[in-house]
């Protein structure tokens, strides 16, 4: 477990058939479930984004390599938390564990890392994962529960405008249009990015507080408290 990061990626390039060039592009999770399918080759690489941009991704991919650890029976905690943030060191760490994992249970011969993937993209990852932002939630435990976040349910107004400049605005001409409706796209596609990983976790927070209401009622028709529930619905409509 003493490999350098070059060897590491140079590894991991050669073993999976990517263009990897730094340890933080780990954070993703994709290359980790692929190593683990060149040991095992049972691990669902349909599910599997090898060219993730955002943080709902990576955590997709994560959630593929806990079932394969559950179903192999590792014994080994995966530190999605950190990985995920994509900084070197936390990927470093695991990355070196995976290695030793590998030269240990590695079947040998070939593995043809491009037909597991069925052609999927490979480009190479972002490797920032973006915060989700808080969630907001009602002053009180009443019937008012969570607040969906503005834009939540928004089926079409409201989005971020993806139309040039108007005539006379004095870009400059073409090539400063072009550059600004390039800026202009990319932009949209942030926000919407950040919607959709905003929303997933509110409906994740959600599920939770339907489920904690309704064994509280249970537990209120057979006239007993419950602790543990009242903490968690302390924590969901806490407000700072």
């Amino acid at each position: 477990m003493g490999e350098s990061r070059t060897e590491l990626i140079e590894w991991l390039n050669n073993l999976l058939q990517i263009n990897y060039t730094k340890i933080e592009q780990c954070g993703t999770g994709g290359a980790y479930c692929q190593v683990m399918d060149s040991v095992y080759g049972d691990v669902p690489m349909v599910r599997v984004k090898m060219n993730t941009k955002h943080e709902y991704e990576f955590l997709a991919n994560y959630k593929v390599l806990q079932n394969v650890f559950k179903a192999h029976k590792v014994d080994k905690p995966i530190p999605v938390d950190k990985l995920v943030k994509c900084k070197m060191q936390d990927n470093l760490e695991f990355l070196q564990w995976i290695r030793w994992f590998w030269d240990q249970n590695s079947p040998g011969g070939e593995y043809d890392a491009v037909g597991r993937r069925k052609g999927a993209a490979t480009d190479t990852p972002h490797t920032i994962a973006p915060v989700a932002p808080r969630v907001r939630s009602a002053a009180s435990s009443g019937s008012g529960g969570l607040t969906a976040p503005s834009g939540a349910a928004r089926t079409g107004g409201g989005k971020t405008p993806t139309g040039g400049p108007r005539a006379g605005s004095g870009l400059g001409g073409g090539a400063a249009n072009a550059k600004l409706q390039e800026e202009l796209k990319q932009v949209k596609e942030d926000v919407d990015a950040l919607e959709m990983e905003r929303n997933f976790y509110f409906n994740k927070l959600r599920d939770i507080e339907i489920l904690v209401q309704n064994q509280m009622e249970v537990l209120e028709t057979e006239e007993k408290t419950g602790d543990v529930l009242n903490s968690i619905q302390a924590i969901l409509y806490k407000t700072e």
